[in-house]
Parts: structure tokens; sequence; C-alpha cells
């Protein structure tokens, strides 16, 4: 199947929904086989089903480094090589301020969101070594200018964004590209739960449709597009790139 992505194996984690399964679905359009890692194993299925037999779902929590050893095996026992990964997989909640973040809520998020880096690294390194490849990161704009009464979320995707930098400095000697999307508000099933968690939520999801200088807040397809130039080849000179996906939103305030 020609496309930019033609024959590529790109394991993509929290493709289950939102921002993933449009992901799964543009990297299968441009030809690639893409192994779906996601907790929920029933959306998984769901997305791949309707994707097509150029993907196939597993199940992993990305947080449990076992889970993450035993999908990526799985994808090498089928194809003999990951060509790319795309840590996509994360969670938002709690919308709090810092000192009213559990100690739990903060350990699961930085696990979800930031260690499970760190698990799908170690255990595709080898592959990625092997196939010159590609590692992508689903940040966020927060990371980048801040976002109130959501501390932990906003660290995770700091963290992200400063790790994707350092892996790409280590990982350059290998030919393997590290680089980051930023999208800033895209409407996801992430997304509604923490509008819902807002004093005033239909106020909310007005703001998110005025943040954005281009246009009201979009869905995943916006970031997906992206997702598809920077694991291709015609991406090949750029790493450690952290790239907004934003519609503007980060340029400063308007009337």
């Amino acid at each position: 199947m020609a496309g930019e992505l033609a024959e590529k194996i790109i394991v993509l984690t929290g493709g289950g929904n939102g921002i993933g399964a449009e992901c799964a679905a543009a990297y299968a359009r441009e030809g690639a086989r893409v192994a779906i890692l996601d907790r929920d194993l029933l959306a998984a299925q769901n997305t791949a089903k309707t994707i097509g037999d150029r993907c196939f779902a597993l199940r992993a929590d990305v947080a449990d480094g076992p889970s993450v050893e035993a999908a990526m095996a799985e994808v090498l026992r089928r194809f003999g090589r990951i060509d790319a990964v795309h840590n996509n997989a994360g969670i938002a909640t709690p919308s709090l301020p810092l000192h009213k973040t559990s100690e739990a809520d903060w350990d699961l998020l930085q696990s979800v969101n930031v260690k499970s880096v760190y698990w799908t690294t170690r255990f595709a390194f080898p592959a990625l070594v092997a196939s010159q490849g590609s590692i992508l990161n689903t940040a966020s704009v927060v990371g980048l200018i801040g976002q109130s009464n959501h501390a932990a979320y906003v660290a995770s995707k700091g963290a992200m964004i400063s790790l994707t930098r350092a892996m790409a400095v280590d990982y350059a000697p290998f030919s393997i590209r590290v680089n980051a999307v930023c999208p800033a508000g895209v409407w996801t099933p992430t997304l509604e739960r923490w509008c819902a968690e807002q004093p005033n939520p239909a106020e909310t999801r007005h703001n998110l449709d005025r943040i954005h200088p281009l246009g009201p807040c979009p869905h995943g397809d916006v970031v997906a597009d992206v997702a598809v130039f920077l694991l291709s080849h015609r991406a090949r000179f750029m790493t450690g790139c952290i790239v907004p996906v934003s519609g503007g939103a980060e340029l400063g305030y308007r009337r």
C-alpha cells in the first residue's frame, strides 16, 4: 500500500478513542500497520475494527512495565520489527491546584503520562535501533504555557516536553528521531470529562471554542495529520521538535 508511512509498523498507545483513534486511522490510510495499545481492550478493538485489517488491538496498561513489555513482545512476534512508537496514552484528571491534589492522583497521573514513556522506550529501544525508527510523544500546549487549576497534568506534560528533548539528543547517534506534538483543546472523551469537572461546564465549553485563533475547538484529525508527517520520511531531519497543533492558542491575549 502506497503512502507516507508505507508498511511501517507503528505502536500507538491510548489508541482506543480520541486523538489516538484519529492517529491510528491516519497511519493506516498512509500504509502503516498499527498496533493499538490500550488498557480498554474493547475500545481498542472497536477502533481497530472500524479502521480495518491494518490495525490490531492489544490490552496494555502503560503505567505497568510488564504489561508494556508483553505488548511489545507480541508486536515483534507478529511483525519482527517496530518502526515507530507513538506515546499518546494519557489522563487529565484531577483538575485541581497542587495543594488539593491527592498523592494517589498525583502518582497515577505521572505514571500514566510520563513513566509510560520510560516503559515503552525501554522495551522498544532495541527494535527502534534496528529500524532507525522514530518516537512521537503527545504532550500539550499547557506544558509550554501553563494552566490554572490543573497542576499535576501541566507538570506531566512539561516533563514530557523536556524528556522529548533529552531523548532526541541521546538517541540521535542511533538515528532515532524523537519529537512531540502539543495540542491545545481537542474534543476527546478526556476533554469532555475535564469539562464536566469545571464549576461551569457550559462556559468552559464556550471558552474552548474561543481560545484558538484559527477557529473552534477541533477534533483529533488535526493532530493526526501532523503526527503522520513527523513519523514520515519527510520529517527525516527533525528531532527534538515540540510542535504546537493548537490553532495559535499560545500566541497571546485576544479581545
